[in-house]
């Protein structure tokens, strides 16, 4: 009978290379929660700001009539 051979080990993609160095997942992923939750303040704000300026837009038309 013919063995298979196993692959060789490949390194985990959370090993101790690259840019992220010893960070755990859950430091990853608090940092994610973290960045999208800023992203999505920063998008209700926009739309606050361009609903503001679509009503007073819409207030200076009424009291023109």
């Amino acid at each position: 009978m013919d063995r298979k051979t196993t692959p060789p080990a490949r390194p985990d993609k959370g090993s101790d290379t690259g840019p992220n160095k010893g960070r755990t997942r859950e430091d990853r992923l608090k940092s994610a929660l973290k960045a999208n939750l800023a992203r999505r303040k920063a998008q209700i704000r926009g739309r606050g700001e361009a609903d503001a300026g679509r009503d007073a837009d819409t207030a200076t038309e009424t009291d023109k009539d």
